[in-house]
């Protein structure tokens, strides 16, 4: 017996007038959730709107007068930077004297006595620049090339006076291939080697200074020299120092040919 086919109904399309009247309900109830939510948490939602514009209008501000003293600061350097070319180092050093208080910012401050420290040489007066590199060196705030570079400047003006010991024990952190003062702090440290009669490590100094390419000719060339002395080969590569000295490929041939017959012949 055959069975009689079923269909599913098909649900009957709502009407415009039925769209409508949900739409409006759904709606209504949008805008009593709303109205319930704003009647238990409006005060706290105004309140972390007012403080937010509060806060974000407050860093304006701030911004603002950071950025005016901030270049307040840096037009006193420049001014002070014109007087020190005049030569008036009493005017430079006056002019710096504010950036000194602890409201400026601590590269300005740092800068500040570097300038007057300038200035103090300039007119002989040693200790009151090593004093100025002192007090920029233990300025915590500084930033830490300039400290590095007061401690360098410090050592450098007063190493007659100093134990080699000290010089050392100051200046080895910088004297390491890689530093910002490699340069420098390992000539005076390899210096102060030198003369506590440690040939050994002044001669490994010497060395890795004439073989930093990045470092300039003349240190480079003053190291290979104390290298040598020292026993220490400071030269990578013959025929690229004798040409940065001068010497011509046709004056080469000759050398190489020679030192080649040398080998052969040994």
């Amino acid at each position: 017996m055959a069975r009689t086919p079923t269909t599913t109904p098909v649900p009957a399309t709502p009407s415009r007038e039925d769209e409508v009247l949900i739409r409006e309900i759904d709606e209504a109830v949008r805008e009593d959730a709303l109205y319930t939510f704003m009647r238990d948490h409006g005060i706290k939602v105004l309140g972390v709107i007012l403080l937010g514009l509060a806060g974000l209008g407050g860093y304006l501000i701030w911004d603002h007068y950071s950025e005016k003293a901030l270049e307040e600061q840096s037009e006193t350097l420049i001014s002070a930077l014109d007087y020190l070319d005049k030569r008036d180092f009493k005017t430079a050093s006056e002019k710096v004297a504010p950036l000194l208080a602890d409201g400026s910012a601590p590269g300005a401050r740092a800068a500040a006595r570097f300038l007057q420290a300038a200035a103090a040489l300039e007119e002989g007066n040693n200790d009151k620049a090593t004093g100025l590199f002192k007090e920029i060196a233990a300025d915590a705030e500084a930033p830490p090339a300039l400290r590095d570079l007061a401690r360098v400047r410090d050592v450098s003006l007063n190493f007659d006076r100093m134990k080699p010991a000290d010089v050392i024990a100051q200046l080895s952190p910088l004297a390491k291939p890689g530093s910002a003062y490699f340069g420098s702090a390992a000539e005076l440290v390899a210096m102060a080697h030198l003369e506590a009669g440690n040939r050994a490590e002044a001669g490994k100094l010497f060395a890795a200074i004439a073989k930093d390419e990045d470092l300039p000719e003349t240190l480079r060339s003053r190291a290979r020299q104390m290298a040598g002395l020292m026993g220490v080969d400071a030269v990578v590569d013959v025929k690229k120092l004798l040409k940065d000295e001068g010497v011509t490929d046709d004056a080469l041939e000759p050398a190489e040919a020679n030192a080649g017959n040398a080998a052969a012949a040994e």
